[in-house]
């Protein structure tokens, strides 16, 4: 860590309870200023400041998205060793930190609730919806290349929404699984699917951030326009990764980064794309590997939004 005055001053940095709090918060997963401020009940210039402090000290990351910053534990170094080591320390049973928790997950709920809200509303129109300002159609059989003709014993569709992958892919698996939380988008996919004569998938009402792994384990999980819809999508691939064959594979099908406020306010996105550099953070800290990564960019000039297709495989697979 350098000379002993800096290790001194990252241990200043981490020695106050407001900065010991907000690490154990973002040793659960990502979290926006917004969020932090919310769960602490403290003002964001003073939530601003106490991160600033822990960034500069090399204890936390921070990540700015258009008009919002999100922070996460250091990825790597003596500073995310030292945060990691206090953070496992923490007394969970401290008043504050209970508190702190049953915050962050009334916060973690509201935002799923808006999310579904969001859905339920768009179920009819959403095939319509994502066509506009990106290339599906060659995101899609990009996807379908990607498995190399082959026919997988169990493919799951994370998010599922209309239940399109799993039509698009279905001559890649033998079965296939849809999980998603909107009721009434899995009335679409049920009817998309049986119309389209698939018989060998289903879809399924639940959680994708608090999955069963006895769905699994998968040879192969599509997450599809789904990361950007959670504030800590590292969160939720450490989820998938649950539901994964030794050995398996995972595609993922997001925005690149972009600046588009607008869909933080009328369409429920939390994060405003991915970067090649937080896809590998996420995965690595998964136990995956990004093996590939494609860019689609858009195909109208207006939005010029770009689609990433990022191919993931197990780290400790055999082959």
């Amino acid at each position: 860590m350098g000379s002993l005055n800096k290790f001194v001053g990252v241990l200043k940095a981490a020695g106050e309870s407001t900065r010991l709090r907000l690490l154990a918060l973002l040793a659960d997963g990502d979290h926006s200023v917004k969020d932090l401020t919310e769960i602490l009940d403290q003002s964001q210039p003073r939530v601003s400041r106490h991160l600033k402090l822990l960034a500069d000290a090399g204890l936390v990351e921070r990540h700015a998205e258009g008009a919002w910053a999100y922070y996460r534990l250091a990825p790597a170094g003596q500073g995310a060793d030292l945060a990691r080591w206090l953070t496992a320390r923490v007394d969970q049973h401290d008043a504050e930190r209970v508190r702190d928790r049953a915050r962050q997950v009334e916060i973690r709920q509201a935002q799923q609730a808006l999310a579904a809200d969001y859905f339920a509303k768009v179920a009819e129109s959403w095939d319509l919806l994502k066509t506009l300002h990106v290339p599906e159609g060659a995101v899609e059989a990009a996807v379908l290349a990607q498995l190399g003709g082959r026919s997988v014993d169990l493919l799951i569709d994370l998010g599922t929404g209309t239940g399109r992958i799993l039509e698009v892919l279905a001559p890649a698996y033998r079965h296939g699984i849809g999980i998603d939380s909107s009721r009434e988008m899995l009335a679409v996919a049920r009817s998309r699917l049986a119309a389209a004569g698939v018989t060998h998938a289903q879809v399924r009402l639940g959680d994708i951030a608090a999955l069963d792994p006895a769905i699994g384990p998968a040879d192969v999980i599509v997450i599809h326009q789904v990361l950007h819809y959670f504030d800590d999508p590292g969160r939720m691939l450490a989820q998938a990764r649950l539901l994964l064959k030794p050995g398996g594979e995972i595609l993922i099908v997001d925005f690149a980064p972009h600046d588009l406020e607008f869909l933080r306010s009328e369409h429920a996105h939390r994060r405003l794309g991915l970067s090649p550099e937080q896809m590998n953070g996420w995965a690595s800290s998964a136990g995956l590997d990004v093996l590939s990564m494609r860019a689609f960019p858009s195909d109208t000039k207006d939005r010029g939004l770009t689609v990433c297709l990022w191919h993931l495989g197990d780290r400790y697979r055999t082959d």
